[in-house]
């Protein structure tokens, strides 16, 4: 099978029916998906802190150190909300924060240890590439350094958060503060070598073009032919409420369900060596996270008993494990609890 050029990923996005690209992903998932099996996991996000000093114009999240709601969570409030987790049958927990602009590594040794220590069962999949490289630079060590020695400690994944659009061009309006394309890359590159897995993301609806989306699409395209650490690619749209970009930018539209559909399923046939794509139905709502999985997602992403971040830009969507099921069950799939590796841990 001949590889999807950029030309023609380009050509889908702005030229072909919305149904026949479902139709084209659905043929493509299940090719790799013949049992049609649809995943989630049982997780939480957990924000250990909301300080941050990279002030991304996108993000109604963070807070200042010297802010009044400003916080660094305890070891003893993550541990209840881990115990929280634990009684209704969760694996994960999505541990991010801001960038907190004084905490060395071996804050974040001693904290890891102590979560799986204390709780054995419980994976993290832990900390973006923009935390890693800040790490790296108070700490004075490496990218590598930093994932080893975490890796060490007992966290064996990290998200794919602060991707946004891997485009310069984009991040410099966006988020002039964070890390660039290259470095977001290379993150993800070294704990790939380490043995370390991850995921990509998208956050697209901000100033990019096509063809950007497309070049991000590349990098990770690109990434995982060297490494083959991804283990699943998310997007999503920007959420604009309370954020800065859109108080200097109003003319930002928020995307339809159309657009995040089109490019969900163009995704699907460009990136052709991953296996797993989870549908967004926290930013979109469970109707057009049900639609995602005819549009080439495989994956219904997690059940997140907690979510601050995007709830933060004005976007509120609960979801537990059985209406999950229900969700995919109406679409004749099966439903299956899996954990951060995609394991599966128990059908329905």
């Amino acid at each position: 099978m001949s590889r999807m050029t950029k030309i023609q990923a380009l050509n889908l996005i702005q030229n072909v029916d919305l149904h026949v690209l479902g139709q084209m992903a659905s043929k493509r998932k299940l090719e790799l998906h013949p049992e049609k099996i649809t995943t989630f996991v049982v997780d939480r996000n957990i924000n250990y802190t909301n300080i941050c000093w990279v002030d991304c114009k996108f993000c109604a999240f963070y807070r200042h150190a010297k802010e009044e709601d400003a916080y660094v969570l305890s070891f003893e409030h993550i541990g209840s909300k881990i115990e929280e987790l634990i009684a209704i049958g969760g694996t994960q927990i999505l541990f991010q924060g801001g960038v907190h602009p004084k905490l060395k590594i071996e804050w974040y040794e001693e904290l890891v240890e102590w979560i799986t220590k204390t709780y054995p069962t419980i994976d993290i999949h832990g900390f973006s590439a923009i935390e890693i490289d800040y790490i790296a630079k108070i700490s004075r060590i490496s990218y590598k350094e930093v994932l080893k020695r975490l890796q060490a400690k007992g966290m064996f994944s990290i998200p794919g958060a602060g991707a946004e659009i891997l485009s310069d061009r984009v991040r410099d309006i966006i988020a002039p503060k964070k890390l660039n394309a290259k470095q977001w890359i290379e993150v993800h590159r070294q704990a790939h070598l380490i043995g370390m897995k991850s995921t990509a993301t998208m956050m697209f609806g901000t100033v990019e073009s096509d063809e950007e989306i497309i070049e991000h699409w590349e990098l990770i395209r690109d990434l995982q032919d060297e490494t083959g650490g991804f283990r699943a690619y998310i997007m999503w749209s920007f959420q604009s409420a309370n954020t800065k970009l859109i108080q200097e930018m109003p003319n930002i539209k928020q995307h339809s369900a159309n657009r995040y559909l089109r490019l969900l399923a163009v995704s699907r046939l460009y990136l052709d060596n991953f296996k797993n794509i989870q549908s967004s139905w926290v930013t979109q709502g469970s109707y057009v996270g049900q639609l995602a999985l005819k549009f080439g997602a495989n994956d219904l992403g997690s059940t997140m008993m907690e979510e601050n971040v995007v709830s933060a830009a004005g976007v509120t969507h609960d979801m537990n494990q059985n209406e999950m099921i229900k969700l995919i069950k109406d679409i004749d799939e099966y439903p299956a609890k899996r954990d951060t590796a995609y394991n599966i841990l128990e059908r329905f």
